[in-house]
Order: structure tokens, then C-alpha cells, then sequence
């Protein structure tokens, strides 16, 4: 299988374009953010050691060797608000001047992952050879929703709610195929399955600077509705109700999905996620997979990966639309939750 992983800039501990490079054949593009532009993670922002323009050298000279291993490169501009600039003649030229800096640096991107419509419109009025991708954060889960957006996009992230049930992606991989469109997906996703707090969560992230910088912030509200659920290790089984596939069950999407997606962008171990996935099998913490990371919530008590039943992929992708609440995902909790000895 080949992946589309996400940049993150590890500069104190390795260069992600050599982890790029030991994994390349597994690898076929890598998506990344530009330098203090809104994104669906926390924007890449100057440290205390790299201004903006050294930050950006730095993300540049990354992209070059990316570009030279082999693998496409994916622009990422898929914040889901920007502000009083969402559809203006400055955010287009913002759009535009980045765009034409990478061409110039020969590492221009070959897709742009986008959750605006408008974005789309700008990429295809001024690079009309790049790829149009419409971004995971846009949850257009039928083919009712990709046609209304075909003119706009060349390829779609399927709802990650609708993922496990196979018979439902083969029915979408069908139509994407015979209209010329890709179809993408994200397969180590921690988020909820249908999360209420999602497009909330997504519009914090693309004002989280200003959000930071508040004064009068609240420190007793949590905005991820699934660290409140799990507060206490509680409601444990939602996480096997959710919307990863397991490194284990990818092979089942072959010939169906177009791209897969590894978020990789805030993982604190990106290499062992792609080791993972390349090689199909893990027989660690599943949660150490997830981005976002819920280990943390659980530790030191751990899901292990290899524990599950050989029938759990089959069995959570007849859930369909929700949780039917049949006790299955209960009783797989029970084989795979492991309790920490701790005397």
C-alpha cells in the first residue's frame, strides 16, 4: 500500500524528508502547511530560533529533498475559516504568491487539499494543472455531495464516519472512478465517530493564534469533546467505535481508495505510525497510531493492537450510520483493554 503522510517540522530530531526516504516505496506524496497560514492542525509558526523567512528556507529545503526521492507533494490549505478574507481578492493573492514562491523553489505542489470552495475556484483559475482535492475537514460523505462539488474538485476525502462499511466505500470508489474523480482517505484518524464538536473544533483550529493570546481564556472548559469523554479512562469502547482502520485491515480498501491518508503532522513518533502502515501489522499500543494521540488519556493502560478479533473489522463496518448498541465493541473492549501493573 502507499500513503500520503504529513509533514512536521523535526528539526531537533531528524528530518522528516529522511523518514520520506527510508519509506519510499511506500510513500507517494507528502502534505504539508505553509509558514503561518491557517490549516486543519495549528499553523507551522517561527520558533524562538527561525524567524518566518528561516522557517520557511527551512520548510523549502525539506520540500526539495521530498521532491528529489520521488514522492508529490500536497499543499495544504484546508482551514475551515479565514476570517473576513475567506472570499477576497487578498486571500487569492496570498494563495497565489505562495503557489508561485514553490513553483520557483522547484517543489511546487502537484495537489492542493482545500475545505474551501472558494480555495478550489482560486486553484483552478490560476494553476489549472494542479490537482483539487476537497479536504477530510469537509465531511462530504455521498455521491450526492461529490457531484455537487465536481466542478470544483478532483478528488475526495470520503466521511471518515462512513469508512468501515465496505460495501458503502465500494459503492462511492465506483462512482469516483467512472467520473474521473480519486477517492481518499484518512485511515488513523482518533477522532470520534460523528463528532458533534467537529466543525466547532475545526473553526477553534483555524483561530487557535488569536484563541492562545486571549486574555480571558477558560481553563475550566476542555473544546475536545473526546478528552471530556474519556476523562477518568471512561466510556473506553467508544474509541473501538470510531473511524481508524487498523494497519491490519487496510489491504481490504485495495483497488477502492485512491490515497491513503496517515496523519502524521503532530504525531510525536511519525516514523513508527508509517512503519506501522507500511508494514501492515503493529503489535503495539493502537492508541500510539491515533493522531490525535490518546494514549495519554488511557496511560498507562494500553489497547493492544494484536489482541483483536480477526472478524472486528467486518463486524464495526455493519454499523453503518451509528453505535446500534449491540455489546460487540463492549466485549472486544474486554479482550483488548490491558490494565497497567502498577504495585
Amino acid at each position: 500500500m502507499k500513503y500520503a503522510v504529513g509533514y512536521q517540522n523535526m528539526e531537533y530530531r531528524e528530518h522528516f524528508a529522511d523518514i520520506v526516504r527510508d519509506y519510499r516505496e511506500h510513500i507517494s506524496e507528502v502534505f504539508f502547511p505553509w509558514v503561518e497560514m491557517p490549516s486543519g492542525r495549528p499553523p507551522i509558526l517561527p520558533d524562538e530560533y527561525m524567524n518566518t523567512r528561516e522557517q520557511e528556507d527551512f520548510l523549502i529545503g525539506e520540500l526539495r529533498q521530498i521532491r528529489a526521492s520521488g514522492a508529490g507533494l500536497d499543499l495544504l490549505l484546508n482551514a475551515n475559516c479565514y476570517g473576513r478574507d475567506a472570499v477576497s481578492s487578498t486571500l487569492e493573492k496570498r494563495i497565489c504568491d505562495i503557489i508561485n514562491k514553490l513553483r520557483e523553489e522547484e517543489c511546487a505542489p502537484d495537489t492542493v487539499t482545500t475545505a474551501s470552495p472558494f480555495v478550489a475556484h482560486v486553484i483552478r483559475k490560476h494553476f489549472p494543472g494542479t490537482e483539487v482535492r476537497a479536504s477530510v475537514n469537509m465531511r462530504i460523505g455521498t455521491i450526492q455531495a461529490m457531484k455537487y462539488a465536481s466542478d470544483l474538485f478532483d478528488s475526495f476525502y470520503i466521511q471518515r464516519d462512513r469508512q468501515r462499511d465496505i460495501g458503502y466505500v465500494r459503492m462511492v470508489s465506483g462512482w469516483c472512478h467512472e467520473n474521473g474523480k480519486k477517492l481518499c482517505m484518512l485511515v488513523n484518524s482518533g477522532c470520534l465517530r460523528f463528532c458533534p464538536g467537529q466543525v466547532f473544533h475545526d473553526n477553534l483550529i483555524s483561530h487557535c493564534r488569536e484563541a492562545e493570546e486571549a486574555a480571558d481564556g477558560a481553563p475550566d472548559f476542555n473544546p475536545h469533546v473526546c478528552w471530556r469523554l474519556y476523562e477518568g479512562k471512561r466510556n473506553a469502547a467508544e474509541i473501538l467505535k470510531s473511524t481508524w482502520i487498523r494497519p491490519e485491515d487496510v489491504r481490504n480498501y485495495a483497488g477502492l481508495i485512491d490515497v491513503f491518508k496517515l496523519a502524521t503532522r503532530q504525531h510525536s513518533h511519525p516514523r513508527s505510525v508509517i512503519g506501522a502502515y507500511a508494514a501492515e501489522k503493529w503489535n503495539g499500543n493502537l492508541l500510539e497510531l491515533l493522531e490525535p494521540g490518546l494514549a495519554a488519556a488511557f496511560y498507562p493502560d494500553m489497547i493492544d493492537n494484536a489482541a483483536f478479533p480477526e472478524d472486528f473489522w467486518i463486524q464495526t463496518g455493519k454499523c453503518r450510520d451509528g453505535c446500534s448498541e449491540c455489546g460487540y465493541c463492549e466485549k472486544v473492549l474486554s479482550q483488548v483493554y490491558h490494565k497497567a501493573n502498577i504495585s
